[in-house]
């Protein structure tokens, strides 16, 4: 890529120096016409003494003003030193090529494929063609477009087929290659062309200076005018078929050559026939090309219409000068056709200015989002490919936007490819990590299964379920793998267990009708409990001792009814207890308070004896209540679900609670009788 970006910049400096010196050449092509023509009507008047004051003032003030044709009107500043259309030409070498988005041309319409550029590319290089520099990046822009879309295309074919990201990689192209090559030879063959332009700049230069020198020459010799003017014709023709020059000679070139010429002229003698018939001559072909100027006005393609305009100007420039009377005239006439077309094309790139603003601004808002995107946490795989079709997403949008300003396109572009980079990049990461991670992961689940087996065929059943439930619970804390392996890890697996506890619940198959008896057992059990809540006799605290232990008594029940029959006995055993100590400690109240008149009449003393005592066993039993709480959660936290042990430690603790609050109604009440006294 390096090298690529060299050749474009020696390339655009090479544009750039061309540009400059051909500005300056156009300037001293389109000045010279201003004095062509011989300015005295007969060869026996006097030189005219305006055409010495035009020689002084220079072109914005010489009377050969429509030799001079402008493709920029408005711009004044330029008038003092250079024909005013040149500034026209100027703005336009200033504009950035790659953004005049232009009609397609008719290569773009044929470069189909890369095949084609390359061809192309090669009768440029090996051609005699001079390659130019809009054709060169054109064929550029098209091979990468291309030659990205196929890597995009075969890219997404390979993930479509289930390639892994991680692995695939980009193949090397020898189309590139043979592209590179060509246009490294392209770039020799423009280098080479410009030191032939520079040494014929030179050689032009010096032909310049002679023909200055024979001009010079003729000044000096008046009465040999009129002899030499077929040589001085040719002189002059000779001048404008030399081009380029070197750009800081031609300013003073071009004085010195209008001096001579202007001097020449007012020294010439020729005949009024002559003279007549060129102004005619020159005169309908200005018309001409004033009409084709007029004509542009309606030309669909602006930018089109500005090129024929400056062949036009060309043409105009080298045609000579018509009549003193029709000048201004012919002159006016084509400057405001001249300045229709102008106008068009400047309104097309200030639009074009405009587009580039807001693409500035579309693209700006893209990089925001794919920053935000980046910033974004990635919990899970999940989170990953949510946000990468979010990018992708606006990595298509982008490619829907044109190009922002030229200082600004290539940065704005950095800024969206660096946020992309960042994201994939992290992206790529995280799934190298996930992808160690399965491994690892599909290591220890083949750890089980092969432990798993190695139990599925024993006929110790106690022992080895509690092995293989083990297991199983082990399995639940290892993580993912790929579907694809878990899911024949997973049965594989699946069929060890199955295997050993189809054998276990075949050889116990005989236990299995006892275990139902068990479970009506303990139904009906658990039925006589809930009629005690409905109907509690005197002796309902007895009862429930019994129920307790004739349930206690009964043996074991069917594995899938154990967690549902012991949690229906328990919300029943633990509705009768509420029942009884809410009923006893209403009682309990009620005797206290009903005692409370007698100790009231022992005296203040006696209840003030019988608070203390109650508040040091209410401060006992809340002491007693949160060891037992605290005891509980250990419990909790290293025992099984349904542990009776710990069962009856709740039901402890809620008595104490109970009877921590009937002894806190106690206090309540002697307070109440304190109060009442």
């Amino acid at each position: 890529m390096d090298s690529q970006e060299n050749v474009l910049q020696n390339e655009e400096q090479l544009e750039e120096k061309k540009v400059e010196e051909t500005v300056v050449n156009d300037t001293l092509a389109k000045v010279e016409e201003a004095v062509e023509e011989p300015a005295t009507e007969t060869a026996e008047q006097e030189p005219e003494t305006d055409n010495v004051e035009s020689m002084e003032s220079l072109p914005q003030e010489t009377s050969e003003a429509d030799n001079q044709p402008v493709a920029e009107v408005e711009n004044p500043v330029v008038e003092e030193e250079q024909p005013a259309e040149i500034a026209a030409e100027e703005e336009q070498s200033e504009e950035p090529a790659d953004t005049v988005e232009e009609k397609p041309t008719e290569e773009q319409k044929i470069y189909k494929t890369k095949a084609e550029v390359i061809e192309r590319i090669k009768e440029l290089a090996h051609g005699e063609e001079s390659p130019t520099k809009e054709e060169v990046d054109l064929l550029k822009t098209i091979f990468y477009k291309l030659h990205f879309a196929e890597r995009e295309a075969d890219m997404k074919a390979y993930l479509d087929n289930g390639g892994d990201p991680e692995k695939y990689q980009v193949l090397p192209d020898e189309d590139e290659n043979v592209f590179k090559a060509e246009m490294s030879l392209i770039k020799e063959k423009r280098s080479k062309l410009f030191q032939e332009q520079e040494t014929e700049k030179q050689e032009n230069l010096k032909r310049k200076l002679e023909i200055i020198e024979q001009i010079k020459t003729m000044v000096t010799s008046p009465e040999e005018a009129n002899k030499n003017y077929q040589e001085f014709k040719k002189l002059q023709q000779e001048w404008k078929e030399i081009k380029l020059i070197p750009a800081e000679k031609a300013n003073e070139l071009w004085r010195n050559y209008q001096l001579y010429v202007e001097q020449y002229y007012d020294l010439l003698k020729l005949n009024s026939e002559a003279r007549e018939y060129d102004f005619r001559k020159n005169l309908e072909i200005k018309n001409r090309l004033c009409e084709a100027a007029e004509k542009l006005a309606n030309e669909a393609d602006v930018i089109s219409a500005f090129h024929q305009l400056q062949k036009l100007h060309q043409e105009f420039r080298e045609t000579g000068p018509v009549a003193k009377d029709l000048r201004e005239e012919v002159w006016s006439r084509f400057k405001a056709a001249s300045t229709v077309i102008n106008k068009k094309h400047q309104k097309h790139f200030e639009a074009l200015r405009s587009k580039e603003e807001e693409n500035l601004v579309k693209k700006t808002e893209l990089c925001e989002k794919v920053e935000e995107i980046g910033k974004r946490e990635n919990k899970g795989a999940g989170d990953w490919e949510k946000n990468t079709k979010e990018i992708i997403a606006l990595q298509a949008e982008w490619k829907t936007i044109g190009f922002a300003p030229q200082k600004m396109n290539v940065k704005i572009f950095e800024r969206f490819r660096a946020a992309c980079d960042d994201f994939f990049g992290r992206k790529t990461e995280y799934f190298k990590d996930l992808k160690k991670k399965f491994a690892e992961n599909a290591e220890k689940k083949r750890a089980l299964v092969e432990q798993a087996q190695a139990l599925q065929d024993s006929t110790d059943w106690k022992s080895t379920s509690d092995k293989l439930i083990a297991l199983q619970k082990e399995w639940k804390t290892i993580g993912m793998v790929p579907k694809k392996l878990g899911d024949q890890l997973w049965n594989d697996f699946l069929g060890a267990c199955n295997k050993f506890f189809e054998a276990r619940n075949a050889a116990n198959a005989g236990t299995r009708s006892t275990e139902r008896e068990n479970l009506e057992k303990k139904r009906n059990i658990i039925a006589e409990m809930k009629s005690l809540l409905q109907d509690a006799g005197e002796d309902v605290q007895e009862k429930v001792m019994e129920l307790v232990e004739k349930y206690q008594a009964v043996g074991h029940v069917p594995f899938k009814e154990k967690d549902k029959i012991y949690k229906e006995y328990h919300e029943t055993l633990d509705k009768l207890y509420k029942e009884l100590n809410i009923s006893t400690a209403r009682r309990r109240l009620d005797n206290f308070k009903s005692n409370l008149k007698n100790m009231a009449e022992r005296g203040a003393d006696a209840l003030d004896n019988e608070r203390s005592r109650l508040m040091r066993r209410y401060e006992t039993m809340k002491q007693e209540i949160q060891t037992y709480e605290n005891n509980l959660g250990f419990l909790n936290a290293a025992s099984k679900k349904g542990n009776s042990l710990i069962d009856e430690m709740v039901r402890k603790v809620q008595k104490l609670k109970d009877d921590c609050e009937l002894v806190r109604q106690k206090i309540k009440a002697i307070d109440a009788e304190n109060v009442e006294e």
